[in-house]
């Protein structure tokens, strides 16, 4: 019976996270095509993606990558574009009873941004299980990788990303995952006061300040906001 719970479980969060998981698929293949670009050879693609595991820094690796390659710029970006994990993980582990030590650390070297947001809505819904949160995590992960590989490898086939549309593939999925934690007024002021931040931060300051500036911005307006509701309650 336990084995059969287990199944269940991954199998629920495999179909919960199906949607995402094709969405992501030409996201990775950009990612491939523009590193094939920059003259990473396939391997060097595939094994960014599968250590690394974060299309966004990959990204900005990728915007200002030079032969030879700057490492301390590259790791500096990296670590602004993903600071935001810290957040999400502090919010993601304290919904993980079901989790042992290692498991939850394991489920953390696997978070990304859609399976954060997934696995949110199922501890508001339900117990958020190791099963189900791997039925999230590991396809996810495996298709990000794959799609890279087939992106590197098809990279001089595919050209310019723009030219056919799929670079509007990541705004476009960052877009549907924000309208599913809409609640209302306070959730505008939020999104709207980090990215009036980014905004403003994109164009005066260089490299990706941007991004810290709206993460920044964003975890101040939902403070205050709760702060609010906490005073006319």
């Amino acid at each position: 019976m336990r084995s059969a719970s287990i199944s269940q479980d991954f199998l629920g969060g495999m179909r919960a996270m199906s949607p995402l998981t094709v969405a992501v698929m030409p996201i990775g293949l950009v990612f491939g095509a523009v590193a094939a670009s920059k003259g990473l050879s396939s391997l060097e693609a595939t094994l960014m993606s599968a250590l690394v595991f974060a299309g966004g820094s990959q990204f900005v690796a990728m915007d200002i990558w030079t032969h030879p390659a700057s490492w301390g710029a590259l790791a500096f970006s990296a670590l602004l574009v993903n600071i935001r994990h810290v957040l999400m993980s502090a919010s993601l582990g304290t919904k993980m009873p079901a989790f042992s030590g290692p498991a939850k650390y394991a489920a953390m070297l696997l978070l990304a941004d859609e399976i954060w947001a997934m696995a949110e809505v199922r501890a508001g819904q339900a117990r958020l299980t190791p099963a189900w949160y791997a039925g999230l995590a590991v396809p996810f992960y495996c298709v990000w990788v794959l799609s890279s590989v087939a992106g590197a490898a098809a990279g001089a086939l595919l050209g310019d990303p723009r030219a056919i549309g799929l670079d509007f593939a990541f705004p476009a999925v960052f877009t549907v995952l924000v309208m599913g934690f809409w609640k209302g007024r306070d959730t505008g002021a939020v999104l709207f006061s980090s990215a009036a931040a980014a905004v403003f931060a994109h164009q005066f300051l260089p490299g990706v300040w941007y991004i810290a500036a709206g993460a920044a911005a964003g975890v101040a307006a939902t403070l205050l906001t709760s702060r609010r509701q906490e005073v006319c309650a």
